[in-house]
């Protein structure tokens, strides 16, 4: 019997051994191989058309730039400029996303009201869809804060929060009593705060909880060493109870968001309760982030309960993150954008598309999509972030985007509405600082009657909005649009 060790594979020369190829301890690839094997199709459009402006914009932030510049002042004996050049190259190199954003659209067909567009979002967000939830929609603080509080006081095994903004002021110090108070019963009480967003908490509210026993913790605090990760940001706004209720949207807690949103100092926005199986999923964001912070593993009933059916409402809550790459919120905002049909609506304070978003929402008009976006007017607490967003408005409204400004108060949700059909309600803005550096939480549904209500009151927040004409954009002084080329070199950090 002949030995099969021995036996040449078919094709070969009988008695002849294949050599052994060794092509393994070369450092790449062979140039020759990279494509051989790829599939063939015919190559997409690329999205996203940059300008000249934009690739002076690119060479500027461009962080090895600097430090060549740097290395050649320094052997010139300039010491002034090698010290600028460097320090500008480090800046840059630390503030400069790690993404990879997609860049060609769909081929698709795909809708939102087809069975395969939950089953795509889940695929590509790595979030599943999960049902048996019942949802709540709630507009502004006199709406929202009472029900967190309430739930907080119900709680009965654990009180979760990771939160970007946590100030000292009336609501903040009404919360610290809320955690102190369940955690001097027996609960325990864990807070995850933004070291950044959260670091004017103060010394009276710190002193309530720790006289309460809560335990609190910071997201990536800055000190010199650590300066290295300090760009990327818990933007999470999560209040979870018992495992099995949570709370999420654009408000944190602080006295801005108490009221109606009918004054200038009562900010506009909305949250979202979410009552099932669907909160594990945001204790999961807490409890990852948590385990960072802390080194501590949460574990049992008291954080993760059986799961048991509270409603009817199926939700895919997105948690976004810097570290995947390609950022979970963004994925979802470009896949809506392209599966919308009829309509599409966004409300968010901080509206900064990059190209490849400018000709999606463009080729959504071109299909008949009737595309509505409702941003902060003249109040907004980012002048950054408002020059930046000024500058892209005449590409949008010459792709057909209606644009309106909110009027009375800095608007501050962040929502999504497609097609009557799907809508998002979360705490990522519509910019790269959210999409790409910070940790963002989203909740979407399709359930026919929440997506109308919250459509009710988007057409009801329109109502006080300003529509922007093109023609009077094109009007702006030169002091205006300087000012907007200047905030144009940090867009990324806005």
């Amino acid at each position: 019997m002949s030995n099969p060790a021995s036996t040449p594979p078919s094709g070969l020369p009988s008695g002849t051994a294949p050599k052994e190829s060794r092509r393994w301890l070369k450092p790449r690839v062979p140039k020759e191989q990279l494509y051989r094997l790829s599939p063939r199709r015919p190559k997409p459009k690329r999205l996203g058309r940059l300008e000249r402006w934009d690739w002076v914009r690119r060479a500027i932030r461009t962080w090895w730039i600097w430090l060549a510049v740097a290395i050649a002042a320094l052997f010139a004996g300039y010491w002034v400029a090698t010290a600028i050049t460097a320090a500008l190259s480090f800046f840059f190199y630390h503030i400069t996303p790690e993404s990879h954003a997609a860049v060609y659209a769909l081929e698709t067909d795909l809708d939102v009201e087809s069975p395969e567009f939950p089953i795509t979002m889940a695929g590509m967000t790595g979030m599943p869809l999960v049902p048996g939830n019942q949802v709540a929609l709630f507009n502004n603080g006199d709406e929202f804060f009472p029900a967190m509080l309430e739930a907080v006081e119900s709680a009965e095994h654990s009180v979760t929060m990771e939160q970007y903004i946590f100030w000292d002021g009336r609501i903040g110090r009404r919360f610290a009593e809320a955690f102190a108070e369940k955690a001097r019963s027996g609960v325990p009480v864990k807070l995850l705060l933004d070291a950044v967003g959260s670091s004017t908490l103060g010394e009276p509210v710190l002193k309530i909880l720790e006289a309460g026993g809560c335990q609190l913790a910071w997201f990536r605090p800055i000190h010199w060493y650590t300066i290295v990760r300090g760009n990327h940001r818990n933007h999470r706004k999560a209040l979870i109870i018992d495992g099995k209720t949570a709370f999420t949207g654009g408000a944190g807690l602080g006295d801005h968001w108490l009221g109606k949103a009918k004054t200038v100092r009562s900010w506009r926005d909305i949250m979202i309760r979410v009552e099932g199986p669907a909160a594990s999923v945001q204790q999961s964001g807490f409890a990852q982030n948590w385990l960072q912070s802390t080194g501590e593993i949460l574990t049992g009933h008291d954080y993760f309960p059986v799961p048991a059916a509270a409603g009817d409402i199926n939700v895919q809550t997105i948690l976004s993150s810097p570290f995947e790459g390609t950022g979970a919120a963004g994925t979802m905002h470009l896949i809506a954008i392209q599966c919308a049909r009829r309509h599409l609506h966004i409300a968010n304070p901080y509206f900064i598309p990059d190209a490849r978003v400018i000709d999606m929402l463009g080729h959504a008009c071109r299909r008949g999509v009737a595309v509505k976006l409702m941003v902060a007017g003249e109040h907004n607490d980012t002048w950054w972030a408002r020059q930046n967003s000024l500058r892209l408005y005449g590409k949008l409204l010459e792709a057909g985007v209606e644009i309106f400004e909110y009027l009375p108060t800095m608007l501050h949700q962040k929502i999504i509405i497609v097609d009557d059909a799907w809508a998002s309600v979360g705490t990522a803005n519509f910019d790269n600082r959210s999409l790409a550096l910070n940790e963002e939480t989203s909740v979407c549904f399709h359930d026919r009657a929440l997506v109308n209500q919250l459509h009710e009151t988007f057409l009801a927040d329109l109502e006080r909005c300003r529509k922007v004409q093109l023609a009077r954009w094109k009007r702006r002084g030169f002091w205006q649009r300087a000012g907007e080329q200047f905030a144009s070199l940090m867009e990324d950090q806005t």
